[in-house]
């Protein structure tokens, strides 16, 4: 996956009590490289994964700038007007595999 273009890359995620994601911490993509860290929360990142843009769930390699190690892609499923964001296409809830908690 490493010559893939994305539009963000996940690092770690926060969920609530209620199961859904509260958070990620996140890197986007700043033209040919990524910005720092930012926190999206859950509106937020539904918002662009409706717009197309496509993250994934990974790494970023010490001592080398913009690469990452990437795992799964990142999904938007909508379900009887419920919105999840998986890395699963069969998900019923927030899911994401690979990403560790912060």
């Amino acid at each position: 996956m490493a010559n893939k273009i994305y539009d963000g890359i996940i690092e770690a995620v926060r969920f609530a009590r209620n199961g859904q994601i509260d958070m990620v911490r996140a890197y986007e993509r700043r033209g040919d490289t990524f910005s720092d860290r930012v926190l999206l929360d859950r509106k937020t990142l539904i918002e662009r994964l409706k717009t197309k843009k496509r993250f994934v769930i990974g790494q970023r390699m010490k001592f080398l700038a913009s690469t990452f190690d990437n795992a799964r892609e990142v999904q938007l499923i909508s379900q009887d007007g419920s919105h999840f964001v998986s890395t699963h296409a069969t998900a019923s809830r927030d899911e994401l595999e690979g990403a560790p908690l912060f």
